[in-house]
């Protein structure tokens, strides 16, 4: 089994109003350059744990706006990867881009360097909507940015979509699916807008100046974007995620299929198979914690593999192999939740078809109360 690497890069133009991710605001050439230099340091100083695997296949540039790093600092990166790492000759390379931080020659760039899937924060072709969330780009930005990609040869990029914005109504989310689909990119992930305390779109709807987003209507617009995106070719895959065929994100199939990925940077996280680590939150305290002693964890902790093998699982929509599952851990997963599962049986929530335990589309919507019974 080959691993993934993730890369975090925290750095963004402006700090959208719903954002709670570990991300500072671009302030200088010289501050990103010295995190590019830890982020290097903690790559070429820290080897895979004892029993894992130094085989990758797939690196992921996420954030924040990695698309803001120079193509020369990408290519640092990726070298203290390869140097670390056995790396794939097929490995699937995604970098997180939001439109307006790229340029045709920065991404043809990048394509050079072997980046060979880009995740594109569209969010919403709503200008208006662009405004309150408080991100860097307008609609006509998104549009333009496509283009370039597909102009600098890039044949795998996946669309960021969130439903549920606060004012935000069904049509004006079908004519996010409308655009979208007539862009016909390989992938599209969905979000549900999440207001998490401390962020200033918490305090705009606990204050009465946005309204409160409408839960039944954000299931709704779920439901649309399911019918839409199938109706057109799309396979939904996962809870959040379509793409055309082929197009499936390796790098995060590797999390719902609890495959190792190794973390690097602020914040990130890394899965040895048994262990998940963390590393510091804060930006400028990770960079001296690297530059004085070469790592930054801060967390380890033992998981309950046989649980989240469960209900990571149950995101897929090929859901839990239940012959495997016995396998791995020695137990009979319908006996062992029976009475659980009896009830989310009579509720619509789960199927069970030969050896498969599915969501239902039901139990999509409600899929919160179905992984709590494993955890």
């Amino acid at each position: 089994m080959s691993s993934g690497v993730y890369l975090h890069i925290p750095f963004c133009k402006s700090r959208c109003s719903y954002c709670d991710f570990a991300t500072d605001v671009y302030r200088d050439a010289n501050s990103v350059g010295r995190y590019v230099n830890a982020l290097v340091a903690e790559i070429s100083a820290n080897a895979p744990p004892e029993g894992g695997t130094q085989n990758i296949d797939t690196i992921y540039f996420g954030g924040g706006t990695p698309s803001l790093l120079t193509p020369r600092q990408v290519e640092r990166i990726l070298s203290a990867v390869k140097d670390r790492f056995s790396v794939d000759a097929n490995c699937e390379i995604t970098m997180e881009m939001n439109p307006a931080t790229v340029t045709l020659e920065s991404l043809r760039e990048y394509g050079r360097l072997g980046v060979n899937r880009a995740s594109f924060g569209v969010q919403t072709f709503n200008d208006r909507a662009l405004k309150l969330l408080s991100r860097g780009h307008n609609a006509n930005d998104a549009r333009e940015t496509f283009r370039m990609l597909r102009e600098a040869g890039f044949e795998n990029i996946s669309f960021d979509l969130i439903a549920g914005l606060p004012g935000q109504a069904l049509d004006d989310w079908n004519r996010n699916l409308d655009e979208a689909i007539r862009m016909s990119p390989e992938h599209v992930s969905l979000y549900l807008l999440e207001i998490h305390e401390g962020t200033p779109l918490a305090e705009q709807v606990r204050s009465g100046r946005q309204p409160r987003p409408d839960e039944d209507l954000a299931a709704r617009m779920y439901e649309m974007m399911c019918e839409r995106l199938t109706a057109t070719g799309y396979k939904q895959y996962e809870i959040s995620n379509f793409a055309r065929a082929g197009f499936e994100s390796r790098h995060n199939s590797k999390y719902w299929r609890l495959e190792p990925v190794y973390g690097f940077g602020v914040s990130a996280h890394s899965f040895d198979g048994r262990r998940r680590y963390s590393n510091e939150r804060d930006t400028a305290r990770y960079v001296e914690q690297i530059e004085n002693s070469r790592t930054a964890g801060v967390t380890r902790e033992q998981i309950d593999i046989a649980s989240e093998y469960a209900f990571l699982g149950l995101r897929m929509e090929e859901g839990i192999d239940l012959k495997e599952y016995s396998k791995r851990f020695g137990v009979d997963l319908p006996t062992k939740h029976s009475s659980d599962l009896d009830r989310l049986l009579d509720a619509g929530l789960i199927e069970i078809s030969g050896n498969s335990l599915r969501l239902t589309p039901k139990g999509k919507l409600f899929s919160n109360e179905v992984f709590a019974v494993f955890v």
